[in-house]
């Protein structure tokens, strides 16, 4: 069958090529760890998202293939259908519409209690990612453990369920943490950044009740900002009105979802939070950027102002669902709207060239997606 594939440490080696269509029967990753007996979930791929991760890998920037070849199957944004299930799988049946989650136990407390996606070794391994193949091919098998259902009216959204559990995880992180406060009920969000990250927690903070603000350079009108505004938010431009000249005119954030990959926008962000606030970084930046900030200034204001600093990466199963919930929640307050954030399908694996030329060249893509059956 065909898979998507890179070779890592190559940059910009994505190729098609043909792998064995997996069985049943078959360990997709035996170097991790093993499906228990009867547990496999053999899934029907239906669409792959892709993201600046799968670019990045693809600019040989990380990743590892697994430790028995030399190539990478990309893809970790997954949605697809039950085909088979194993004779002691009770929660999947054929038919069923599934998104997987991407990190798999490693060897640590956190891998053994299920909390993968807060690993402790230096080591992780990720579908599509790290050291474990990806899902842009035609089919797949794993342990139902790592498999999540998408109910049937939300399957036109099944393909966001991934980057919704980053959304979810973060929040819902953010709220656990500030259980220290004993009572915390924020009202004011910045969200920094208008990509699907961005628009997704955008989403999920309206939900919550909260006003938002969402913040992005680029001046309206566009797509991101009447999709922000359809949530309920208030679309803003730097160019136009800068974060401090925002904070003069509505007040500080309670809560600050930083989501732009710019380091710069991770720091300043520090500069404005509210007393008792939360500052989530979801951002991975590369590279190097030089800040300057009045750090003396911010340590001052952060240690008495009881402000709290939360990092998030990644979801496990009980995230995948957060995220499934909120996608179908969102549907019913915002009818229509989060299927806007769909932009670029790309039809069938063999134009994985327009897929990775769309990623790295298209501004405008908001969210590219693969669709390889239906």
């Amino acid at each position: 069958m065909k898979a998507i594939a890179v070779l890592p440490g190559k940059p910009n080696s994505v190729h098609l090529r043909d792998i064995p269509a997996p069985k049943l029967t078959d360990q997709p990753h035996p170097h991790v760890c093993r499906i228990p007996e009867g547990r496999a979930v053999l899934v029907k791929t239906l669409q792959i998202g892709v993201d600046a991760t799968d670019r990045e890998i693809n600019e040989a920037l990380y990743g590892n293939a697994p430790p028995t070849g030399e190539h990478l199957v990309i893809g970790h944004e997954s949605f697809g259908q039950v085909l088979e299930v194993g004779d002691k799988v009770t929660e999947l049946k054929p038919g069923d519409y599934v998104s997987c989650t991407v990190r798999r136990p490693g060897g640590s407390l956190f891998d053994v209690i299920g909390r993968n996606d807060i690993t402790s070794e230096e080591v992780y391994y990720e579908r599509g990612i790290n050291l474990c193949h990806g899902y842009l091919t035609e089919s797949f098998v794993d342990d139902a453990e790592y498999m999540v259902k998408v109910p049937v009216k939300l399957k036109h959204l099944g393909v966001l369920s991934e980057p919704a559990s980053v959304c979810a995880k973060a929040i819902d992180q953010a709220f656990l943490a500030q259980q220290r406060l004993q009572v915390w009920n924020p009202k004011r969000a910045f969200v920094m950044g208008s990509g699907q990250i961005g628009l997704l927690a955008t989403m999920m903070l309206r939900l919550r009740g909260m006003e938002v603000f969402t913040l992005a350079t680029r001046p309206g009108p566009h797509r991101k900002q009447e999709i922000a505004e359809a949530y309920g938010a208030t679309y803003v431009s730097t160019r136009q009105t800068s974060l401090h000249d925002l904070v003069k005119k509505v007040g500080k954030p309670d809560i600050i979802f930083e989501a732009t990959g710019n380091a710069e926008v991770c720091f300043r962000s520090m500069e404005v939070l509210a007393h008792n606030g939360a500052l989530i970084w979801t951002s991975i930046t590369g590279g190097k950027s030089d800040v300057t900030i009045d750090a003396a200034k911010i340590n001052l204001e952060w240690v008495l102002g009881n402000k709290l600093l939360v990092s998030s990466v990644n979801g496990n199963r009980r995230h995948f669902e957060l995220g499934i919930a909120a996608l179908s929640l969102g549907e019913l307050t915002y009818p229509g709207v989060t299927e806007r954030i769909l932009t670029n399908p790309v039809d069938g694996l063999d134009n994985y060239k327009e897929m990775m030329r769309l990623l790295v060249e298209d501004k405008e893509a908001l969210k590219v997606f693969v669709n390889i059956a239906s």
